[in-house]
């Protein structure tokens, strides 16, 4: 498969009045085309750091990034959905900011909402959709602009443990469905399992890379890969390298 993404000896270091603070420390890994790559670590290592660099938001302090040309969508934490603007307007938000506003484009956008369950619910504001639907109205609003990566910042957090098996679920079907490639950070064991095709371990911060796995399962939904006895054998593996 085609390389999309590549971090070389990537190192990246935060100056402020209190001294210097090294983020990342060395970081190689690559994302191919078509794969969905988690990238679990404790709280603080880093994460948010990694995917601004992936994006362009940041430059490294050392290393490089590498893109071959393609283009990013960034899904936040937060569905972030603007609450003044209907879930339609909402949707058309990144067409308006790239000024590729045109008809074509927001019959394309308006089509993937119809498409993954969100027709009934175009003219509605935010506050009267649930925190699933929101969540499913922000992955439609990435990917109104076509991007090549989907770059997914801890997308399920702020949702409760039922929501958020769901709403995993239904992200995962899209993204496939859609033929994206996505990388994930995440400080969910689980949720890296029953979503990647690859994980990269990141140590504590200064991070690096520690331990990287190929994840194979018969089963292709997240919900389904939880109930496969092998899940809870990645599960202790993934965990044991977090904590050592």
């Amino acid at each position: 498969m085609k390389e999309v993404l590549r971090f070389e000896n990537v190192s990246m270091h935060y100056h402020s009045k209190q001294g210097e603070t090294v983020a990342l420390k060395e970081v190689n890994f690559s994302v191919s085309d078509g794969e969905f790559v988690a990238i679990i670590g404790p709280s603080g290592c880093g994460k948010t750091t990694l995917l601004s660099l992936a994006a362009g938001l940041l430059s490294p302090t050392k290393g490089k990034v590498v893109t071959d040309n393609v283009s990013f969508g960034y899904m936040l934490q937060k569905d972030e959905l603007f609450p003044w603007r209907t879930i339609e307007k909402n949707i058309f938000l990144p067409l308006e900011i790239k000024r590729s506003n045109t008809p074509e484009h927001r019959e394309r956008a308006i089509a993937l909402a119809e498409k993954y369950g969100l027709k009934q619910f175009l003219k509605n504001y935010p506050s009267s959709l649930s925190g699933g639907m929101r969540q499913r109205a922000a992955l439609i609003r990435t990917l109104s602009v076509d991007p090549d990566v989907l770059l997914l910042d801890e997308p399920f957090s702020a949702l409760d443990y039922q929501t958020r098996l769901s709403v995993c679920d239904d992200v995962y079907k899209i993204i496939r469905s859609e033929k994206k490639t996505a990388l994930l950070i995440t400080h969910d064991i689980s949720e890296a399992i029953s979503l990647a095709d690859k994980i990269f371990v990141l140590s504590k911060r200064p991070a690096s890379i520690i331990a990287s796995h190929e994840i194979h399962f018969p089963e292709t939904e997240p919900l389904k890969r939880r109930e496969n006895k092998e899940f809870s054998r990645w599960f202790e593996v993934l965990w044991k390298e977090l904590n050592a």
